[in-house]
């Protein structure tokens, strides 16, 4: 029992660091976010949550510059300032950004933040056994490779979340009318929306999948979707 403590301790620390993160999260977002009124997008949004039976779908602002979509902990939709200004200038379609607001609605709805804590917490357990473990034979590097790994762990987990809410936004697009070509068509425009950001890096090391992987894995569902059923 005495050698697990120390796991244990971590797994504990992950916990009260992922919920502090998340607390912290969620102040910022009461402070710096107001509800979405635009009549255009939200047309577009009834539609979704028809196809959900919901009565509405909430999406706030996130008062920031960067181009992103986000669902908090607490299962709230944003979109940010920097976003919304781009589909005012009519850079990004109205359509496009119902995508993003799909594609968090599927985290929402795959647990994925829940996923997270469970995941941080493991990750820090698991960092320790392996810096502990690695400690025996390189001294002074076991804690650096340890760290390394698991981040490798971390990003891989974080792509597969991405990949299963784009497939969850994408049925829903279709249910509610909108369909996917959206949801490609801005994939495609992301690269030059956020200065190309991370377009140079090596698809193992990155957080969300490459544009042509997430492409790719639309059209295959489409392309099961359309084939013709054998009675």
């Amino acid at each position: 029992m005495l050698k697990l403590t120390p796991i244990l301790l971590m797994i504990a620390y992950g916990l009260i660091m992922y919920r502090f993160s998340a607390w912290k999260t969620a102040k910022e977002l009461d402070t710096r976010s107001t509800e979405l009124a635009d009549p255009g997008l939200r047309r577009l949004t009834d539609r979704m949550a028809e196809a959900l039976d919901l009565d509405r779908i909430r999406v706030f602002i996130y008062e920031v510059a960067p181009i992103n979509g986000l669902a908090a902990p607490d299962g709230r939709i944003f979109i940010t300032r920097g976003f919304y200004d781009r589909y005012r200038a009519g850079e990004v379609s109205g359509e496009e950004i119902a995508s993003v607001i799909a594609h968090e609605l599927g985290h929402v709805a795959l647990g994925h933040s829940r996923r997270r804590m469970i995941d941080f917490s493991g990750q820090n357990a698991v960092r320790m056994a392996l810096a502990t473990m690695l400690n025996r034979f390189l001294p002074g590097l076991g804690a650096l490779i340890a760290g390394a790994l698991t981040s490798l762990l971390v990003a891989r987990l974080s792509r597969q979340d991405e990949f299963e809410a784009d497939a969850y936004a994408s049925a829903l697009l279709v249910k509610s009318g909108i369909g996917t070509a959206p949801q490609k068509s801005l994939f495609s425009k992301l690269e030059q929306l956020t200065g190309g950001l991370g377009a140079g890096t090596p698809a193992w090391l990155m957080s969300h999948p490459k544009t042509k992987a997430r492409v790719a894995a639309i059209e295959a569902r489409e392309a099961r979707w359309d084939a013709p059923r054998i009675e």
